[in-house]
Parts: C-alpha cells; sequence; structure tokens
C-alpha cells in the first residue's frame, strides 16, 4: 500500500493491483547485490522506476548478465540488471504505448504521465495534436470528426483532447478502439440485414448493415478495401446488390447517379479484411524475415507482398488481413518499432 499515492483514481489503483501484485513475480538482482521484487514479464524501464523515479525518467538502455538488451525484454529471476541513464531528459511517450509493451506496471506508467503533466500545457497539447493526427493519417482515417471526438470522451474542448492524449491521460489504443467500435455514426439504429457475400461465409459473419433495406446481397469493392471503423457508403448494381466502398474512395466521390447510392454501417465483424499497408526502411540484411516473423507473431496472415529496392531504400508493399483498425493500429506500431524501419502506414485509395 506504500504507493497507492502514485496512482490518481480508483480504477487505476485496482488495475494496479491486478498487474503488480496479484501476478507472477519474479526477483532480479541490482550490481550491488540487492534483491528486487517485480511482477512476471517486467522490463529494465519497470526496473529502473522501482530503484527510482528520477532513474526511470532518465533510463536510455540496459544491461542484463553484463549483455546490453532491448528496453521491451522481459526480466527473469535471477537476473542481474544495469541501468544506463542520461545526465538529464524524460521519458519517452512511447513508453506508454501498450502495443509496444515497453512498460508492464501500473506504477511505472503512473510515474510517466506524472511527468508528462508536468510539462507546459503547450507542449502536450502540441505534442498530443501531433501523435492523433500522425495516427488517424497512418489509418487512413482522415475524415474523422476531432470535434465531435473530443465531445465523445468528455472533454471541454479540443484542446483539453489534445492535453490528455499528449500527456498519456487518453491511450491512443482507446481513441482507436473507439473508432473501431463505431463511435463516429450519427444516432441511427441500423439494423443487420445483409446476405454473406459468398455461400461459404456463416449467417453469422454478416458484416454490414443497410439503411431501411433486409436481405440485399452485399460485397465489398476491391478499389478501396473497406475495413470496420472506416466510414462506408453503398452502390446498389444491377444483379449484384449493394457494393461497399469508402466514404473517400475516387470511384464513390466521381459517381454522378448519387441515387445509388446508400446509407450503411458496420454490423457484425467478419473474421478478417485485405489492407494494403506500405512500410518504407532502410535495407538491412533479414529485414524481409523480421517483417514476417512479426506478422505471423500477431497472428495476422499476408496475402500479398512486393518488395521494390533503390538506393539502400526498401519499400515494402504488404496486404494484411486484418480483423479491425484496432489490430491493424498496434501492427504498425509494432513494424514501425523494428531496426532500419522508417515508417509503416495504410495506403489510402487513389
Amino acid at each position: 500500500m506504500e504507493w497507492r499515492f502514485d496512482v490518481s483514481d480508483a480504477k487505476e489503483f485496482v488495475d494496479s493491483m491486478k498487474t503488480d501484485v496479484f501476478q507472477d513475480r519474479v526477483y532480479i538482482f541490482t550490481p550491488k547485490g540487492d534483491i528486487i521484487d517485480l511482477p512476471a514479464g517486467s522490463t529494465p524501464i519497470d526496473f529502473a522506476y522501482h530503484v527510482h523515479t528520477d532513474v526511470g525518467n532518465r533510463c536510455r538502455g540496459a544491461k542484463v548478465n553484463g549483455k546490453l538488451v532491448s528496453l521491451d525484454y522481459a526480466l527473469k529471476t535471477g537476473d542481474k540488471v544495469e541501468v544506463i541513464t542520461a545526465k538529464r531528459g524524460g521519458p519517452s511517450r512511447d513508453w506508454l504505448n501498450t502495443n509496444l509493451g515497453l512498460v508492464k506496471t501500473q506504477r511505472a506508467r503512473a510515474k510517466i504521465r506524472y511527468w508528462f503533466k508536468r510539462q507546459a500545457r503547450d507542449q502536450n497539447i502540441a505534442q498530443g495534436k501531433s501523435i492523433l493526427d500522425k495516427e488517424l493519417r497512418r489509418l487512413g482515417l482522415t475524415d474523422v470528426n476531432v470535434d465531435r471526438l473530443s465531445r465523445e470522451f468528455d472533454q471541454r474542448s479540443l484542446d483539453n483532447l489534445y492535453e490528455s492524449i499528449g500527456c498519456g491521460d487518453l491511450p491512443l489504443g482507446r481513441l482507436v478502439n473507439h473508432l473501431t467500435l463505431g463511435g463516429k455514426d450519427d444516432g441511427e439504429e441500423y439494423v443487420i440485414s445483409t446476405r454473406p457475400v459468398a455461400e461459404t461465409v456463416p449467417s453469422s459473419h454478416e458484416a454490414v448493415s443497410v439503411l431501411g433495406l433486409k436481405g440485399l446481397l452485399t460485397n465489398f469493392a476491391r478499389c478501396c478495401n473497406p475495413a470496420p471503423g472506416d466510414d462506408i457508403v453503398g452502390y446498389i448494381t444491377r444483379g449484384r446488390g449493394a457494393t461497399i466502398h469508402r466514404q473517400d474512395c475516387p470511384n464513390i466521390l466521381r459517381v454522378q447517379d448519387r441515387e445509388r447510392l446508400v446509407r450503411v454501417t458496420w454490423g457484425e465483424a467478419r473474421n478478417t479484411y485485405p489492407v494494403p499497408v506500405r512500410v518504407k526502411a532502410y535495407d538491412r540484411d533479414g529485414l524481409m524475415k523480421d517483417v514476417a516473423t512479426l506478422i505471423a507473431d500477431e497472428g495476422v496472415n499476408m496475402t500479398g507482398i512486393n518488395v521494390d529496392v533503390n538506393r539502400n531504400l526498401a519499400i515494402l508493399d504488404l496486404t494484411l488481413e486484418v480483423p479491425d483498425i484496432a489490430k491493424l493500429s498496434r501492427v504498425l506500431d509494432r513494424l514501425e518499432n523494428l531496426p532500419n524501419v522508417m515508417a509503416a502506414q495504410r495506403v489510402k485509395p487513389g
């Protein structure tokens, strides 16, 4: 109970008890031989913050048993850990990204968030705006109404939303999940009433509902490959029911006969959806192996790949089958964390 004052609210305290107390433990040695007790799966950053808040804030690397390790290394009982610190500076905002697995304990997360809260409000707002804009752009969600998003998260203003993101109070993953679950609809109720695209797909996998129509056959446009979480629209075709497009699909923007467009929304999610992704990286030995291994570890199927290398710059065009935008966000985060990778983002139609 000594550190109950480190957390800001009751829910965070309960989460801390679940992850930091009622979990299997590991026992780690300091360079002086002292024993530190941590939850299983803890990383060098968790160790650094357990030693001292200032050590955690200035942590830049770690040696385990005399060898340099990555900051997402899972410590094991008996490891001897030496934290490498900088003379000044603070934690990285990436440490709060749960997709990267850099921090395990709620106690360390609370100290990282507190550090960012002490920074200037303007700096947090600027950082939060940059983080949100980058994530929406990377996922191809360029038409999200951020003013409405701030109201849906009970923020008094758009600046408050950006500040909450910037200081870590509002995790980016929560925003992505909110968009994935359809938090953007206009409050109208739609009934799931479509038949599956192919007879081999069970009826429980019906994915799109059409306003005011029942039993209408639907299929997904190959030109823009819509995925759950995207804003979508249906186009009535002769003999094939409704074709589902993204609202920003160039083919839809050029449609002259607007009367054939129908309102649609995501219903019960299908298994997976093909999404084109582009990875830019400096070429190196083992790059493709690392990318393929990471994607396989995430349980994502890669159905297409094209690699182009020009002057040591590698462009990897992949087609990934993902269940929703949240999963796509996690995969892109982990891809960007690979050595030599500069950017990983969804390819927009057109």
